[in-house]
């Protein structure tokens, strides 16, 4: 539906106030706000690699870039940083965050590639920002931190922290907002490649995008078991929602960094922005 290609592509919301699709391009910098009404993307240039965004009550939107949570006003393309984090981790950025059902914000970091392939381990965490702009820290010593959701009672956080190749649930706290007791959910097949974005349905399963595996997978968190896999026409799937006037489509963004240029050829379709009906 999105054929403006995305470097990296990543975390879709549904803003229902605009009748759009906000996500961010990563590697260009870009908020980024597509209207399937006019079809026309609009965006916000930002001063460092902003890897999520989600909506604010009053208006406008927070976000994470470079180390920072900070707020963008769409209308002004203003940015006011709320806190930096990990300044004594210059290879560090943060990646995937979305808000939880008490309107916090859960984001998390991960070590940037030195060279390709080249990562220093264990470098990030994840953080929660409470409406009052303080920030605690939950998780310690992930690698990339990733996809996260929040189980239809409240009683369960799920995360993935990529390179474990898997997908695991906590307890949480609605009332506290903090999260215990993980537990391995899923851990991906080899087809499946790496986990990276996720959202949840109606019925509480769970669809993860797979990053250099073409598709989106649901998974039953009461089993664990993969249920449904729905392919994509491009390898690198970064992640997904639920949008639309009802909620009934699940939009999934996609990325061409990464791909090579003989490889780049044969995806015309690498980082458009898609429509599951």
């Amino acid at each position: 539906v999105v054929k403006e290609k995305n470097r990296m592509g990543e975390c879709p919301v549904w803003e229902e106030r605009e009748n759009a699709l906000v996500y961010v391009d990563i590697n260009s910098q870009k908020v980024c706000r597509w209207s399937p009404v006019t079809n026309e993307v609009q965006s916000v240039s930002v001063d460092a690699r902003v890897s999520s965004v989600a909506l604010r009550q009053c208006g406008g939107y927070v976000i994470t870039l470079g180390t920072r949570f900070a707020f963008l006003d769409w209308d002004t393309q203003a940015v006011t940083t709320i806190l930096e984090l990990e300044q004594d981790k210059p290879n560090n950025r943060f990646n995937d965050g979305k808000v939880d059902p008490k309107g916090r914000f859960f984001a998390g970091t991960m070590a940037e590639e030195t060279a390709p392939g080249v990562r220093a381990r264990r470098q990030g965490a994840l953080y929660t920002l409470f409406p009052d702009h303080s920030v605690i820290k939950q998780l310690d010593q992930l690698d990339i931190s990733n996809g996260l959701d929040w189980s239809l009672d409240h009683r369960t956080f799920f995360h993935i922290d990529s390179l474990s190749y898997a997908v695991h649930a906590f307890s949480y706290d609605v009332h506290t907002g903090k999260i215990a007791c993980p537990k391995l959910l899923y851990h991906l097949e080899k087809e499946e490649q790496m986990p990276d974005g996720m959202c949840i349905d109606a019925e509480g399963k769970l669809w993860v995008a797979c990053i250099d595996g073409g598709r989106v997978i649901r998974i039953d968190p009461e089993t664990g078991k993969r249920i449904q896999t729905v392919r994509l026409p491009t390898p690198r799937i970064t992640s997904c929602c639920f949008g639309g006037k009802d909620y009934s489509e699940m939009y999934v963004t996609s990325a061409y960094d990464g791909l090579d240029e003989a490889t780049l050829a044969k995806e015309p379709h690498a980082g458009e922005i898609f429509k599951v009906s």
